[in-house]
């Protein structure tokens, strides 16, 4: 009688998390632009750009978030020997000003196009429903 291994055995301990998040990325893109589609069709075009800025920008808070999750992983392996791990101002600063990228951007859209606040802030919503579905996924697979 042959054992199965679980999927996890056999996949290395890295690839997993990379493939949960290449999962996340496009799904982010998927909940948002299908939430803009329905909006157009609907006639809602105002709300439907709206829906697409936030959706592009949480996709690039993700993009940024996961590029600042590495530079501490990388500080924490390069560092493994010594008792406190200092990691380096610049990538504390980068994790902070994406933030105010994304605000900023979301002002200045409201402010000059005129998109609806609401809109763009249910887009940014669009990571949150690509996380969710990622972990029920991953929650589900056999």
């Amino acid at each position: 009688m042959s054992e199965s291994t679980p999927e996890s055995a056999t996949v290395p301990a890295g690839a997993l998390g990379r493939q949960t998040e290449r999962r996340i990325a496009w799904l982010t893109a998927v909940w948002g632009l299908g939430g803009a589609l329905v909006a157009a069709a609907l006639g809602q075009l105002a709300w439907a750009l709206g829906l697409s800025v936030g959706t592009a920008l949480a996709w690039l808070n993700f993009r940024l978030l996961r590029r600042g999750m590495d530079a501490f992983v990388e500080a924490a392996k390069a560092q493994s020997a010594s008792e406190k791990t200092q990691v380096p101002l610049a990538t504390y600063a980068a994790m902070a000003l994406r933030y105010g990228l994304i605000a900023a951007v979301v002002y200045a859209i409201f402010e000059l196009l005129k998109v609806p606040l609401l809109s763009m802030v249910v887009g940014l919503c669009a990571l949150g429903a690509a996380a969710i579905s990622a972990s029920v996924y991953e929650v589900l697979r056999p």
